[in-house]
């Protein structure tokens, strides 16, 4: 019965595939006291255990989907990477310097101490920094040392293996790390979780919760339905009369709704309304509490309530709707029962009143009927719907276009640099979520959909990395003796603990900062996953996007060093 099961895993690797996503997370969701291993870290243990059944894996498969997570990535924090760099970014990339450096000098080390030959150091380099440009690279460079053809050979055979022992270590170690003893070497986890969320106010006060069982006790738009009745109405009164003495009386409201008699209609200025007949008013929440005073009592009236209002987003770009204070504004036809809920201006909330100017790139959230919002919208600047539907199109050749330029090389005298397919898919994530964020008409991607991007990207990964692995691991340990995998622990963990203490005490980053450029500079995004999971937040990216590709540059010229040192 085991080998049927086994031969049907070896004929499908795509269920072997499934059953590792599936029980990585279910072991990931168990907690003893306060600790869990977490998804990424127990998918990959999953898939180390897996792989011993020697499953075929594709290998275009895993790079399909890093390539999806590393997008959904750069893409959620692109508008807020790029705020950063104005200010934080110089000390980045010294921290990618300054961290590298120290895997380089505790790899050497390692080298002496444990007396490893050239093609044993490359590969204990590149497997414990997971670093995997520097097998390609390593190994060319020890084919120019002159050695004999034997000496060559035994060199070039050694470097997988030697990279296959330490790469477990190195990547559930890291993900280990930073993921689950991070955050407490920072603080605790509350105190990593509440100087993210600091951060996230300052960055954008929208905030980042996307949780659907989540919603906002305030709001900022109410639609009220009242029956005529105060003394004003002794004499019928047209809309634009009544509007005009709301408005004189410091209430900037509209009526959105008349029913007289039996029928309800949507109202023109020069409708007229009486005592005893029912109106719905729409207008901001602090204007609306009063109305009341004014008009004569609420009601509670379904019928009079239940209609179809738009929600939509704006970004305030054309000229004849900056720079003019919200009372003069508020006379344009086109923003006649248009309420403005709320206004963003460099992530943070802006006053609303009469007046308020508004300026462009200035975000604002407008509620009212359909088609009063479409004409708004057309004013006002570029819309951004709410939608349940994504952008293929923006999210395929975003993706082609940053893997090709990942793709290309260029050289630093003879050394070949390029940040790769999934360096370029990153980069592509950050540009075109900046550009999204600057012309909102293209490139939608619905919350749930960049959670599944993100989430099944990472794991589908590291799935077929642990199933990979498993086998050349046992192996290796068995041609190059136990003492190589210690060796791979001490070179994944010393500089991991040195990064979290540069970027606490030296740099002053923020945790999730701090947890990011470690991520980076280790080119470990499984650990950038586990480290997003753990804090509840993706602003660990804006820490990973500068030092990963700083770093990537600096660890192959370090293992070159390497080579000609060991």
């Amino acid at each position: 019965m085991t080998d049927y099961f086994v031969s049907i895993l070896r004929d499908y690797p795509p269920l072997a595939l499934f059953l590792t996503i599936g029980l990585g997370f279910l072991i990931g969701k168990i907690k003893i006291g306060s600790f869990s291993l977490g998804s990424v870290t127990s998918v990959l243990l999953v898939g180390v255990l897996v792989g011993q059944l020697d499953i075929p894996m594709s290998g275009p498969l895993k790079q399909v989907f890093f390539m999806l997570f590393l997008f959904s990535i750069g893409y959620s924090v692109g508008p807020d990477f790029f705020k950063s760099l104005r200010g934080s970014g110089a000390k980045q990339a010294l921290f990618a310097v300054l961290m590298s450096s120290m895997c380089f000098g505790v790899t050497l080390l390692l080298s002496y101490i444990f007396d490893y030959s050239k093609g044993e150091t490359v590969g204990l380099f590149s497997g414990s920094q997971t670093c995997s440009a520097l097998l390609g690279v390593g190994a060319e460079a020890i084919t120019k040392l002159g050695l004999s053809k034997e000496s060559l050979a035994k060199e070039m055979n050694i470097i997988p293996v030697c990279y296959a022992v330490t790469y477990i270590f190195g990547t559930l170690g890291t993900v280990v790390i930073l993921g689950n003893f991070g955050p407490k070497l920072l603080g605790g986890l509350e105190k990593v979780r509440k100087e993210t969320l600091k951060l996230e106010k300052q960055l954008n006060a929208t905030g980042r919760n996307s949780d659907p069982a989540y919603i906002n006790a305030m709001h900022n738009v109410s639609y009220r339905s009242y029956r005529i009745g105060t003394d004003y109405f002794e004499s019928p009164r047209s809309v634009y009369d009544v509007e005009k003495y709301l408005g004189r009386n410091g209430l900037e409201v509209f009526i959105d709704r008349i029913r007289i008699g039996e029928d309800i209609v949507v109202p023109k200025h020069d409708d007229v309304i009486s005592k005893g007949d029912e109106i719905v008013v729409c207008g901001r929440s602090e204007y609306i509490v009063k109305v009341g005073n004014y008009i004569g009592e609420e009601l509670s009236d379904p019928s009079l309530l239940s209609y179809p209002l738009s929600r939509i987003s704006l970004r305030v770009v054309r000229k004849n709707f900056i720079d003019r204070p919200l009372s003069k504004l508020r006379k344009k036809i086109y923003l006649r029962g248009v309420v403005i809920r709320d206004a963003i201006r460099d992530g943070e909330f802006i006053e609303i009143n009469g007046e308020t100017k508004f300026k462009k790139g200035d975000v604002l959230t407008i509620v009212g009927r359909p088609v009063q919002v479409n004409l708004a919208a057309i004013q006002i600047g570029h819309a951004d719907r709410p939608s349940y539907t994504s952008d293929l199109m923006f999210v395929g050749l975003a993706i082609f276009i940053g893997g090709l330029f990942g793709a290309m090389s260029f050289y630093i005298g003879s050394i070949p640099i390029s940040f790769g397919t999934s360096g370029g898919s990153l980069i592509a994530g950050l540009v075109f979520g900046w550009m999204r964020s600057k012309r909102p008409t293209f490139g939608h991607i619905p919350p749930g959909a960049l959670w599944l991007m993100n989430n099944l990207g990472l794991n589908v990964f590291i799935a077929v990395v642990g199933i990979e692995a498993a086998p050349s691991f046992v192996s290796g340990i068995e041609t190059v003796g136990p003492m190589l995998f210690v060796a791979g622990i001490i070179g994944t963990t010393i500089p991991l603990l040195f990064g979290l203490w540069l970027g606490q005490k030296v740099m002053k980053f923020n945790p999730a900062i701090t947890l990011g450029c470690c991520a980076g500079t280790r080119t470990c995004t499984a650990s950038l996953g586990a480290v997003q999971n753990t804090i509840g937040s993706t602003l660990p990216a804006m820490g990973y996007t500068v030092t990963y590709a700083v770093s990537n540059i600096l660890l192959v010229i370090w293992g070159l060093v390497t080579v000609l040192l060991a």
